[in-house]
């Protein structure tokens, strides 16, 4: 004969009644969890990790402003850069082409002075020469003659056009003329600068310019 729910005893309802209240526990921890899930999903929705929409598109302008400056700032460096390396070959062109040798600069001075003497027909009389380093450089220095000159104002124009053509760099200081008494002939009395290049002086080491870099800093 078939029981009913009269039937079973104290236990067996109890443990019915477990097994319902686990049941719905179980079920209140999957719908929360689902309830939870939800709920982030909609915060991500609403408040995604980056920003919103409108947030990502202005942060991408303010990215591509800045690649846009950058690229003007590198474009600008490599033009300063090409503009610096060429100006210093102008410089060691300079150098070379106007520059005299250390090693014979004194022969050099005192033949294009005596050449251009001759051409202009003004006659050479005492001399002297000084040598001081240019401020700031230690293979660059200036030479000083005083020199002094008799001839007519022709042969004068004709002396400073001959030192103006010269291949040298030659410039005149000062000058002072007078004339002698009874004549057309004038006492001319020069200074005048040329310029020298130690050419035995060597550049520092590389490691010797980087450490002199870093004690700098």
């Amino acid at each position: 004969m078939p029981r009913n729910s009269r039937s079973q005893g104290p236990g067996a309802r109890g443990q019915a009644h477990d097994l319902k209240r686990d049941l719905t526990r179980k079920i209140r921890i999957v719908l929360g969890a689902l309830l939870a899930l939800n709920l982030i999903a909609v915060g991500l929705v609403l408040f995604p990790p980056g920003g919103s929409a409108d947030d990502l598109e202005r942060e991408l302008a303010t990215l591509q402003s800045q690649i846009v400056q950058k690229r003007a700032l590198l474009e600008r460096s490599r033009l300063n850069v090409t503009a610096i390396e060429k100006a210093r070959g102008e410089g060691d062109h300079f150098l070379d082409d106007y520059f005299l040798a250390r090693r014979n600069a004194d022969s050099a001075i005192l033949a294009e002075l005596t050449a251009a003497a001759s051409k202009a027909q003004i006659k050479e009389r005492d001399s002297a020469r000084t040598t001081e380093f240019i401020e700031g450089s230690d293979s660059l220095s200036m030479m000083t003659i005083t020199a002094n000159y008799e001839g007519t104002y022709r042969n004068l124009l004709n002396f400073i056009g001959e030192l103006d053509r010269s291949n040298q760099l030659l410039i005149i200081e000062s000058m002072a003329a007078a004339p002698q008494q009874g004549s057309n002939i004038l006492t001319v009395s020069m200074k005048i600068d040329a310029f020298i290049q130690d050419e035995s002086r060597e550049p520092a080491p590389k490691a010797a310019q980087a450490a002199l870099g870093e004690e700098a800093r």
